[in-house]
């Protein structure tokens, strides 16, 4: 990042006239390193220029440089295209063989919608090459649609969760320290050009072993419900599915008292040991604040757990269970439907430390002897015009 490069050559990687340029160093907007361009001074260039787009002073734009704020604009070097090539979606329809309307549905749904003139970088016409090669194989198109869209939001979580990180661990701490700001921008691009090549890698790596893992749960799920209901029953999209939610009873009052950090804490204590404990076929869906939702193929293995997994928490906030099997939709890596509405609604009406189950659950638990069933009657449940029966799970020693 420290090489020297020419003026001409900064204006080049910058998109910035080289006056405008000079400008900007004789009046300090961009500091360079003895009076020579580098790499990292052109990139800062660049974030300025975008920066001025969006209204900003350069009076403004030379503080934040000075405090070191704008260093973080040297990622952007990282992603620059040697090509500037472009491409009609047009061109790229007639050679992939995708309709133009699905082309601009992918570019959407990835986040990288078509402009009025309807160009596509060499990247986004590769990208879709490969879309059109998975089609291609015979993956039906409302399938992809989801899975593009899984991606996405998998992909958008990560790329936010290594920037936010890399500012608040690595970024912070240096305009603390009072690093320079090309020196600063020099060091966190020298890191950055380290750590980001291994990260395909690594994601390739967790793929391919969750993939392994996920074919062998679907192996089990049809085991498991292969005699009570044939796939031929169930409507397209549709799963037989055990449906379970955890949650931490009175979080908001404990986070007021306890404070936001405390309470941080605690709920990364509680999803790390519903991660650590969950039994093998059982699935997290996701968490959502204090809320853990998780789905499995077999109830009674599920609600033993849920069972033993409440009494590991004698302080508060303690968890809370409801647990229902039934049919859902599976859309885009989540799941929706009655039967998720009413697992929902019964945790929200279980107590501390306990768990609820409906009647198709408490069905399964006859082979359990460490388990005990307490009928609590039908119970009145909101957006559920007719009671749903309900059971309180507790172990049997207790």
């Amino acid at each position: 990042m420290d090489e020297h490069i020419s003026l001409t050559e900064a204006a080049r990687r910058s998109g910035v006239q080289a006056s405008t340029l000079k400008r900007w160093a004789e009046e300090r907007v961009v500091p360079l390193r003895g009076g020579r361009w580098t790499a990292a001074a052109a990139a800062q260039a660049r974030v300025v220029a975008r920066m001025r787009d969006r209204g900003y002073s350069l009076e403004d734009l030379r503080e934040a440089g000075q405090e070191g704020r704008l260093a973080f604009g040297f990622a952007e070097e990282l992603f620059v295209e040697d090509e500037e090539v472009e491409l009609s979606i047009e061109t790229v329809a007639v050679e992939t063989g995708l309709e133009v309307e699905l082309i601009e549905r992918i570019l959407t749904m990835m986040g990288t919608p078509a402009g009025q003139e309807r160009n596509l970088s060499v990247a986004d016409a590769a990208a879709l090459r490969l879309c059109a090669e998975v089609l291609a194989a015979g993956l039906p198109l409302v399938a992809f649609l989801q899975l593009i869209r899984v991606y996405v939001q998998s992909l958008r979580r990560i790329a936010e969760a290594e920037i936010r990180l890399f500012h608040l661990y690595v970024h912070e701490p240096l305009i603390r320290d009072g690093v320079p700001e090309l020196r600063m921008a020099e060091a966190m691009g020298d890191l950055a050009a380290r750590v980001m090549p291994l990260a395909a890698p690594l994601t390739e790596y967790l793929h391919n072993r969750y993939l392994g893992y996920y074919i062998e749960q679907d192996v089990v799920g049809h085991m498991e419900t292969g005699g009570e209901q044939s796939t031929a029953e169930m409507e397209l999209g549709h799963v037989g599915v055990t449906l379970c939610f955890i949650d931490l009873t009175g979080f908001t009052r404990f986070t007021e008292e306890e404070g936001d950090i405390e309470a941080l804490d605690v709920v990364e204590n509680f999803v790390e040991t519903v991660e650590a404990t969950l039994p093998r076929e059982a699935t997290i869906v996701k968490t959502i604040g204090d809320e853990v939702m998780v789905v499995s193929p077999d109830p009674a293995a599920l609600t033993e757990w849920a069972v033993a997994f409440l009494g590991r928490f004698d302080r508060r906030p303690q968890p809370r269970v409801g647990i229902h099997s039934g049919d859902a939709v599976y859309r885009d890596g989540d799941y929706f439907g009655n039967s998720v509405n009413l697992a929902h609604r019964i945790v929200n009406r279980a107590l501390a430390g306990e768990v609820l189950v409906t009647d198709r659950v408490a069905a399964t638990l006859g082979g359990r002897p460490g388990l005990r069933l307490e009928p609590i009657g039908e119970v009145s449940l909101k957006g559920f015009p007719v009671p749903t029966e309900l059971f309180a799970v507790r172990s049997a020693e207790g």
